[in-house]
């Protein structure tokens, strides 16, 4: 191919949004040559390329769209420590049918059980299946609706958090909430209901939830709606978080001494 030539194509791939195929085409080309191959694998493998990143690209946005607060993949749970927890369950999650399926999921246990690094890791799979996740602590999102509220745009913030494949809230329980929060929050959680999937952490047992929303009445009618074809992930073992540090302090240093 001529240098005018892979000039013109490099521009047209550019112009037809194809980055990928445009920057990798001239390494492309002289691999082609080395190795013989003909036209139809030479542009297999360059679109492939393309689609690959497009991919990469696609989920970078994703994640952080989703605003998670640490990256905590699935490879980073020590499952092992957690022996009570349901596996099959919990890599079932993984595979995303619940958001398909419009299923809430719920963690509940005590404080430093690992629920939060759960309900990031599947997030993190949950964007992986090309689901358009969003986390947000309970409280966080409560004192965004009330912002949004006195800047009269509380619909458009309910129809944002809406639009989510799923929606992770997480340390419910942790921080009660004023009237207005407990109402705005029911709000988005009705507008919600069999549209989209809701991932909560909660140290409170659901009989403790008045506790949070003050008003029994709302708050059975949002558990109603919650519960409704949900998976409960029970959480009663020790600190997560505590055994973790233990193992860590077992490990043997290395020795960085000079010899």
């Amino acid at each position: 191919m001529t240098t005018g030539a892979l000039i013109e194509l490099q521009a047209n791939f550019k112009a037809l949004n194809l980055s990928s195929m445009a920057r990798n085409l001239e390494g492309s080309l002289r691999q082609a040559r080395e190795s013989g191959i003909g036209y139809d694998e030479f542009l297999i493998e360059l679109t492939a390329t393309e689609l690959q990143a497009r991919a990469e690209n696609s989920l970078n946005r994703r994640i952080r769209e989703a605003k998670f607060p640490l990256l905590k993949p699935m490879e980073t749970f020590d499952l092992s420590a957690v022996p009570e927890l349901d596996l099959r369950l919990f890599r079932d999650l993984a595979g995303g049918d619940y958001i398909r399926e419009h299923r809430n999921v719920i963690f509940s246990g005590h404080s430093g059980a690992g629920k939060t690094h759960m309900a990031i890791a599947l997030g993190i799979e949950a964007c992986k299946n090309n689901f358009r996740t969003r986390f947000v602590t309970c409280y966080g999102l409560v004192n965004e609706l009330i912002e949004a509220r006195q800047e009269r745009m509380l619909q458009r913030l309910i129809q944002r958090y809406v639009r989510y494949d799923l929606l992770i809230l997480d340390e419910l329980g942790y921080i009660p909430f004023s009237k207005e929060g407990s109402e705005l929050l029911f709000q988005v959680l009705a507008e919600r209901y069999e549209k989209g999937s809701v991932m909560i952490t909660t140290n409170l047992g659901f009989a403790d939830w008045t506790q949070v929303f003050g008003d029994p009445v709302m708050t059975a009618a949002l558990l109603d709606r919650l519960t409704h074809k949900a998976h409960i992930v029970s959480c009663p073992w020790d600190s997560y978080r505590l055994k973790q540090s233990l193992k860590e302090k077992g490990k043997p240093r290395k020795d960085n001494s000079c010899k």
